[in-house]
C-alpha cells in the first residue's frame, strides 16, 4: 500500500525536538500559516457545498456530519453550536462519530475501519439531507459505508479531505480537498488538517445559514439570548439595526421573549408582537425581505 499524503514527513520540522520552545512555536505557526491559503484554493468547491446545503435546508433537509477521531469530533462541535447561534432545531445539523459517544473522549480502536457500522449510522439519513464525510486521509472504511448508504437513498454527499488520492475523493458527490502538506508531527492530522477542517465546517454552516436568512447584514439575528452576555448582544443588535435607543430595544425584546427579529419588526413597523411574528412567517422568517418590502411601500 502506498504511503498516504497525510503521513508524509515534514522536512521543515525534523529538528523540532531540539529547538528552544520559542523556535518550536514559530515553526508550528509557520506551518499553520499555510492552512488558510490551502483552504482558499478550495473556495469554489466550498461555495458549491454551501449552495447545496442551503437548497436542501429549504426542502426540509438536514446537514449530517460523519467522521472518525478528530474529524468526527470537529463535526460534532460545529453541529452543537448551530442551535444557540442560529436558533435552528437540534436535529437540523448533526454530528456522528465512528465508535459512538465514547469516541468523543477516548480513542475507539478499529472504529474507522468498520464499513458496516458506517452504513448502520447512515441509516439516519433521508433523501433531502446532505451527508458530509470528513477525513484527513480520505480512506476510512466507516465513511465509505456512510457514502454507500447515502447513495442507496439518493442523498447528496460532500467529502472533506486533505488527500486527493483518498477513496472519499472518488466516492463523494462533491469533494472539498485541501492538501495542507505534511504535519509538524508526521501523521498528526489533528494539527494542520484539523485546522483546515474546522475552517471549512465554519464556512459550510455559517454560509448556508446566511443563505436561508439566519442573519441580517452580518448580525446574528436568530441567536438564543439565554444568558446576560447574549441578552446584551441582542439589545445592541436591535438598537443598531433599527436606530432605536437601548431602552426601546430592551422593551421590545421583553415583549416578544427576546426574539430579535420580532423586536426589530415591531420597532420598524409599529406592529404588536403577534402581528410581527405573522409578518415574519409570511416572509419565510427572512428579515431582509420583510424590511425591503416595507421600505418599498
Amino acid at each position: 500500500m502506498s504511503e498516504v499524503i497525510t503521513e508524509y514527513r515534514n522536512e521543515n520540522t525534523k529538528d523540532i525536538d531540539l529547538l528552544p520552545t520559542l523556535e518550536m512555536v514559530r515553526k508550528m505557526n509557520n506551518e499553520d500559516k499555510l492552512v488558510a491559503l490551502a483552504v482558499e484554493d478550495a473556495s469554489e468547491d466550498i461555495a458549491a457545498a454551501i449552495d447545496m446545503i442551503a437548497k436542501q435546508f429549504l426542502k426540509g433537509g438536514r446537514l449530517i456530519y460523519f467522521g472518525a477521531g478528530t474529524s468526527g469530533r470537529l463535526g460534532i462541535l460545529d453541529a452543537s453550536e448551530c442551535p444557540p447561534t442560529f436558533s435552528v432545531p437540534t436535529d437540523m445539523v448533526q454530528g456522528i462519530i465512528a465508535g459512538g459517544e465514547a469516541a468523543l473522549r477516548t480513542s475507539v480502536e478499529g472504529a474507522e475501519d468498520n464499513f458496516e457500522a458506517g452504513k448502520q449510522d447512515a441509516s439516519i439519513l433521508k433523501e433531502n439531507d446532505v451527508a458530509v464525510v470528513i477525513s484527513a486521509s480520505g480512506n476510512p472504511k466507516y465513511l465509505l459505508g456512510v457514502l454507500e448508504k447515502a447513495d442507496e437513498i439518493n442523498c447528496k454527499t460532500i467529502g472533506i479531505t486533505c488527500n486527493s488520492r483518498g477513496r472519499i475523493a472518488e466516492e463523494a458527490g462533491l469533494v472539498i480537498c485541501v492538501e495542507v502538506g505534511p504535519e509538524v508531527i508526521a501523521g498528526s492530522s489533528r494539527l494542520k488538517a484539523g485546522t483546515a477542517q474546522k475552517m471549512i465546517l465554519n464556512m459550510l454552516t455559517t454560509g448556508s445559514m446566511i443563505k436561508i436568512g439566519k442573519t441580517y447584514e452580518n448580525f446574528m439575528i436568530d441567536l438564543q439570548a439565554v444568558n446576560e452576555k447574549l441578552k446584551d448582544r441582542a439589545i445592541r443588535i436591535v438598537a443598531q439595526i433599527t436606530g432605536a435607543q437601548h431602552s426601546e430595544a430592551l422593551a421590545s425584546l421583553l415583549k416578544c421573549n427576546w426574539e430579535i427579529k420580532t423586536a426589530i419588526v415591531m420597532i420598524e413597523t409599529g406592529a404588536d408582537v403577534e402581528t410581527a411574528r405573522l409578518e415574519l412567517k409570511k416572509h419565510g422568517g427572512v428579515l431582509r425581505k420583510l424590511l425591503q418590502k416595507n421600505l418599498a411601500v
